[in-house]
């Protein structure tokens, strides 16, 4: 391809304002052109059809490396062998020295059904963009198409990596891999988004401090003789003793831990037996612990294992626990989410932001704010107007596209403005 050609191929980052956005739009360059506005959208059904789980995203690393090359940009594979990082605008004197800002995106979907009847349907069995990563991913792709030709035309103050993460679905979270592939290294501030079906497109939701709550993972096996269902006196009574540990354990920590910490256990699978008149030797419990703050957090493991023991010993059954850690809270700092609120009020005004609620849904995230700090917004995906109940992790969950408009808009406002205060 000629120099000319590729360049025509770029799209153009605009720096008139688009009617209708915030009054501090017209400071800020940088906005979709229609056709790279088409083209996302484009890319985005593409990845929808294709899903990939945690740490097998190589269709979707490959198809993002090949767009950012073709922008000119350098992007990096991560030595995982899935996921990748792009920096922008490092070679510019002005950004020489500067911290990068940092905008992240997961790149992983679910191992569910898609059940809907669109034309990007999965065409992956049991696999499902049912997360919106998939809008994640695309809404990252073309800040950094914009930002990198703002960088061609002297427009960007400081450098900026895109970080497209692997497997965030996956307990703990590839973010901790990601990070010991040195993908913070040189890292200043970082920002990222999490769909919200609630909201709707164009709006999006801040709060500063936790946004989201732990979660951890919780396996539980139960052995004891067993026995005759006419004799349960001669037996551990297997099936009343997990019975006993699913109903008690929760009303237990609620007596034993702050009630502010939120903490929460919610079983998800719990199997025993084959016969109506055996009483069974095995049981297996299977479930999450959910926290809200940081102090409960550190504190659930040892609570959670003195409440099982305790009550699987009172009915004389054998507890092997397996406490599988998994996330801490997203805590936002309070400076970089005035960024965002900042940004997104020159993009789209000021009413185009609401305050969320912290969520029980866990985002490994987390593990960056431990080390830089960043915020996390919640990107309105909700067509407005609609009453239909889209909720995340099921397979009916879809996006009105304007949300991936409005999260380069965040993206890219939030890179600059960040750029003009630290210049």
């Amino acid at each position: 391809m000629s120099r000319e050609s590729e360049e025509a191929e770029r799209p153009r980052a605009e720096a008139a304002p688009r009617a209708g956005r915030g009054p501090g739009d017209a400071a800020l360059p940088g906005r979709l052109t229609e056709p790279l506005r088409s083209e996302l959208i484009a890319f985005r059904r593409d990845l929808h059809m294709h899903p990939e789980l945690g740490n097998q995203e190589f269709r979707t690393t490959a198809a993002l490396k090949a767009r950012l090359e073709r922008a000119g940009l350098e992007p990096r594979v991560l030595p995982l062998g899935t996921g990748l990082v792009c920096d922008i605008g490092t070679g510019s004197a002005e950004a020489q020295g500067r911290p990068l800002f940092a905008i992240r995106a997961d790149i992983d979907a679910l191992p569910i059904p898609d059940t809907k009847t669109v034309s990007y349907r999965s065409t992956v069995p049991d696999r499902a963009h049912a997360c919106g990563h998939d809008v994640h991913t695309t809404a990252a792709l073309g800040a950094g198409l914009v930002l990198a030709d703002l960088d061609r035309q002297g427009l960007l103050t400081q450098p900026v990596r895109l970080l497209f993460q692997p497997a965030e679905e996956v307990l703990p979270g590839g973010a901790a891999d990601a990070m010991e592939c040195g993908v913070l290294d040189g890292v200043g501030k970082i920002i990222a988004v999490h769909c919200d079906p609630k909201v709707d497109a164009g709006t999006i939701g801040l709060r500063p401090g936790p946004i989201t709550s732990a979660c951890d993972r919780l396996e539980v096996t139960l052995d004891g003789p067993g026995g005759h269902t006419a004799r349960p006196h001669l037996t551990t009574d297997m099936v009343t003793a997990a019975a006993k540990i699913v109903t008690e354990v929760p009303a237990l920590l609620a007596r034993r831990v702050d009630a502010r910490s939120g903490l929460a256990v919610t079983w998800g699978r719990i199997e025993s037996g084959h016969a109506p008149n055996v009483i069974p030797q095995h049981a297996e419990l299977s479930g999450t612990v959910r926290c809200l703050d940081l102090a409960g957090w550190r504190e659930a493991p040892d609570l959670v294992h003195a409440a099982i023991d305790e009550i699987a010993t009172l009915h004389r059954a054998k507890s092997q626990i397996e406490y599988i850690r998994g996330v801490p809270p997203v805590v936002n700092d309070p400076v970089v989410t005035e960024l965002l609120r900042d940004a997104h009020a020159a993009r789209r005004g000021p009413y185009a932001i609401e305050d969320t609620e912290q969520s029980l849904g866990g985002e490994d995230f987390s593990w960056y704010l431990e080390h830089v700090p960043g915020a996390m917004a919640r990107l309105g995906v909700r067509v407005p107007g609609d009453t239909t109940r889209r909720d995340l992790h099921r397979g009916d969950f879809d996006v009105d596209e304007e949300s991936i408009t409005a999260g380069v808009e965040l993206f890219t406002a939030a890179a600059l403005l960040d750029g003009l205060r630290g210049a």
